[in-house]
């Protein structure tokens, strides 16, 4: 949601943070303690870097870190197109070393923005403010830490703990229970410190983007419930904890239309979103309309740009969506194609290939063309391989200079804390009663459901709780957390004509530390298997 929250990043053009090659990278500003801004709008403006550096890499190359590993996405090389070195087919075959480039530049994303929360810290602390800005500036930006730390922990596991500024000595690894046991200890200290939502529509602007106590709760349900995978220990029962200190709110709800949370107006008039990242058109954008759209459909959309034709979906991952009258499988693009009728839905005017009277048809299979390596060739035939995603709805209104959407995107929301209950209760928690309703696993899985427009189910158990995961949550940016979690990481879905197989190793679970990090930092310990 652009507009509302645009202020918070104009202070890019103040404060300027390098891409981290170091975890000491020095952060330049114009404040000193004589200038410090004292009033809550100055603090807005402020800490609009702690943003700004968070929305340039987490739709792009930190989602495909999450998600072209699973069968979630994919980027087939179309006769040599989009192969991009292989970045794209190594993260699908698992394959991946410790100089590939998002895993190089995702933990300098990661640790640049660590490093700039402790420098704010460091600032705000001197400042001359009052004491109630100083402790809730800081207890927004220990939050947004902390935020940073679990991207971290999850997709590196053990990572140096870094809580000061600037960085005197080189940092040593940490494992990654005490990575964890850090962030669990910091959102605690300051989570009476965030405001809570409400139900005033101005005072959610305010907040919309920004961390909250619903936020921190469902960061701490999220870590919990992966607790055994993170630390060797189950906590099944505090993620239960978390998602009723989020639901307990009634300001939270889940919005009436499932389509609504995803369009490019989407914003704080989303009742379920408890914590998003804004985005504009301008870079960085959100990539879902530039990259996993369908190219041949976009006059039908209103957009006269040029798109790409490279990310979709496994057909394994769209089986999924097999429930009658669940709006959610509206968010793939498959089959003969139809003239969008501007409301989520579709005309019966057939959407034709471009100066031709042939309907559009996407073909679910991806069928390798080889020797060249995961490359389905480029003929139209071929172009139109592979399921689509219409979850981040085209904005029309996109512009050819940087083609990408201004979707907001969110990262917590309310369907996941309550996915995350009832999976908590199947792994032996006890449910608990939140606004005088006894929340059980099907109780909690139908809620979400019925939103769907989808028949309630009979019964719950852990797999069918996955697929609905799968189904709620696509291309959100959890699957591969849920498919580790759920023992399922390693398994495969072969491409028809592949002549390759996934690589099953299960240290695969966890990303290597950059080569380049190593060399500056020889106390850094490289993770099992690399």
């Amino acid at each position: 949601m652009k507009r509302i929250t645009i202020y918070l990043t104009v202070i890019a053009a103040i404060i300027t943070i390098n891409s981290c090659k170091k975890l000491d990278v020095p952060v330049e500003s114009q404040y000193v303690k004589s200038n410090f801004p004292v009033t809550q709008a100055d603090y807005i403006a402020l800490l609009g870097t702690m943003y700004s550096n968070l929305s340039s890499n987490y739709a792009v190359p930190y989602w495909r870190m999450q998600e072209l590993s699973t069968d979630e996405a994919i980027i087939p090389a179309r006769d040599g197109n989009y192969d991009d070195g292989g970045q794209y087919r190594q993260l699908h075959y698992h394959t991946w070393t410790f100089d590939h480039p998002n895993v190089i530049g995702i933990w300098q994303w990661g640790f640049g923005g660590i490093n700039n929360c402790n420098r704010l810290i460091n600032l705000v602390k001197a400042s001359g403010s009052s004491t109630a800005l100083k402790t809730s500036g800081i207890a927004e930006i220990t939050a947004m830490r902390d935020l940073y730390y679990f991207f971290m922990m999850d997709l590196y596991g053990n990572v140096p703990i870094i809580n000061t500024f600037p960085v005197n000595d080189p940092p040593s690894t940490q494992s990654r229970a005490n990575v964890f046991k850090f962030i669990e200890t910091d959102l605690l200290n300051v989570i009476q410190q965030l405001p809570s939502k409400t139900n005033n529509a101005a005072t959610n602007t305010l907040q919309y983007g920004r961390p909250t106590k619903e936020m921190a709760f469902a960061l701490l349900e999220k870590m919990y419930l992966n607790a055994e995978v993170y630390t060797g220990t189950q906590r099944y029962n505090d993620a239960v904890a978390m998602a009723d200190s989020v639901m307990k709110n009634q300001n939270y709800s889940l919005d009436a239309k499932y389509r609504d949370i995803f369009l490019p107006n989407n914003g704080p008039q989303i009742k379920e979103t408890v914590f998003a990242i804004p985005y504009d058109q301008q870079i960085p954008g959100n990539q879902f309309t530039r990259f996993g759209f369908f190219y041949y459909l976009a006059s039908y959309y209103g957009m006269n740009v040029g798109l790409s034709i490279a990310m979709s979906t496994t057909h394994e991952f769209y089986n999924r969506f097999n429930l009658p009258g669940d709006t959610r499988t509206n968010t793939w693009l498959v089959g003969p194609q139809y003239v969008p009728d501007g409301n989520g839905g579709f005309t019966s005017q057939p959407a034709y290939y471009p100066g031709t009277t042939t309907q559009i048809v996407i073909t679910p299979d991806l069928i390798l063309v080889p020797p060249k390596p995961m490359d389905v060739g480029n003929t139209i035939a071929s172009q139109s391989e592979g399921i689509r995603s219409l979850k981040y709805y085209p904005d029309p209104t996109i512009i050819q200079a940087t083609r990408l959407n201004g979707n907001d995107v969110p990262v917590f929301r309310l369907a996941d804390v309550m996915l995350m209950k009832a999976e908590a209760i199947l792994r032996g928690a006890t449910a608990t009663t939140v606004n005088g309703q006894l929340q059980t696993p099907l109780y909690l899985v139908n809620q979400v459901r019925t939103r769907a427009g989808a028949a309630p189910a009979a019964s719950v158990d852990l797999p069918s709780l996955l697929d609905e995961r799968a189904r709620e949550l696509s291309w959100e940016g959890w699957r591969r957390n849920d498919l580790i979690r759920f023992g399922q990481f390693e398994v495969d879905y072969p491409l028809a004509n592949d002549p390759l197989s996934m690589n099953k190793d299960v240290s695969r679970r966890l990303y290597p530390i950059p080569s380049t990090e190593i060399k500056l930092n020889p106390k850094l310990t490289q993770n099992p298997g690399y």
